[in-house]
Order: structure tokens, then C-alpha cells, then sequence
């Protein structure tokens, strides 16, 4: 298990920053199909994607979304972490074997422990591929904890 201590509001600053970074692998599209119920060929057939402007299957743009969820969960503020809002565009088509990278900045600290965060996701090029804010409930109080382990799920 991994530990994870939380940032809680009184401890936020304004220019704070995390970061979190995940390769997206053939697994990842499959799951995430399953998961959300987008079949787009775009994402799960080579020969339908070849047709289109992307020229080769992309990852679904949310999976980048999924993955902000998780920075902010687990990075910046951390455990105990409630969403309000999230504003994102997507600037770029995201690829199997592309490595993201979240990069997550406290723009500014809110009344009643509400917090805008910069929520900017980059390929390994370092070109931005999504570009958003958040809005968050941060943690009232310091709090470390153990993620749990995920089982291994296998794609058949």
C-alpha cells in the first residue's frame, strides 16, 4: 500500500504545485470503454481511426479528466478532497504509449475552503493536450492514508 498525506486549506498556497504521470496503455482504452460505455470506433478500431483526421486511434478525452480526478484525489490537496467543478478544452489528441503528465497549481484560496486549481495535462513533448481549472472543497485537516491496492484486471 502507498501512504498519502493530504494538504489540507490552512496549509494551501497560492503557486503551489504537483504533479502526477501515467502512460496510457492498450488496457487503459479498453477499461475505460467498459467503464464509460464510449464504444467510439475512434478509440477501439484501427481501420475506423486510420479514416479519420487522427489518423490512428486516440485515447477518449475524459480518460485525461480521469486522470486530473486523480491528481487532485491523490496529489494536490489529497485525500478528503471534494470536487465542485471542472473546465476543460482539449487541445491535442492523446495516443497509446503517450505519457501524461498532470500539472496541478493552486491559482487562488476561496471562502469556505473552496480553492481554484490550474488543471493542465501534457504529452511527454511537453505539448499541452488538455487545459482546465478546477474548483475544490479542500481537506479541513491533515490526514495521511493508505491507497488501496487495485486488483489485477485482465482484458479478454
Amino acid at each position: 500500500m502507498t501512504q498519502v498525506t493530504n494538504t489540507p486549506y490552512e496549509d494551501l498556497e497560492v503557486g503551489q504545485t504537483a504533479s502526477y504521470s501515467k502512460t496510457v496503455e492498450e488496457r487503459d482504452i479498453q477499461l475505460f470503454a467498459a467503464m464509460s460505455g464510449d464504444h467510439n470506433p475512434v478509440h477501439l478500431d484501427p481501420e475506423f481511426a486510420a479514416a479519420t483526421m487522427f489518423k490512428e486511434r486516440i485515447a477518449h478525452g475524459m480518460f485525461s479528466g480521469a486522470l486530473i480526478s486523480a491528481a487532485v484525489a491523490c496529489e494536490l490537496p489529497g485525500p478528503g478532497t471534494i470536487y465542485v467543478g471542472q473546465q476543460m478544452s482539449f487541445q491535442k489528441p492523446v495516443k497509446i504509449g503517450d505519457t501524461l503528465t498532470v500539472r496541478l497549481e493552486i491559482l487562488e484560496k476561496l471562502p469556505k475552503f473552496r480553492v481554484r486549481i490550474a488543471t493542465r495535462v501534457f504529452n511527454q513533448r511537453e505539448e499541452i493536450v488538455v487545459d482546465g481549472e478546477a474548483e475544490i472543497i479542500a481537506p479541513r485537516k491533515q490526514q495521511t492514508v493508505n491507497l488501496p491496492v487495485l486488483p489485477a484486471i485482465s482484458i479478454g
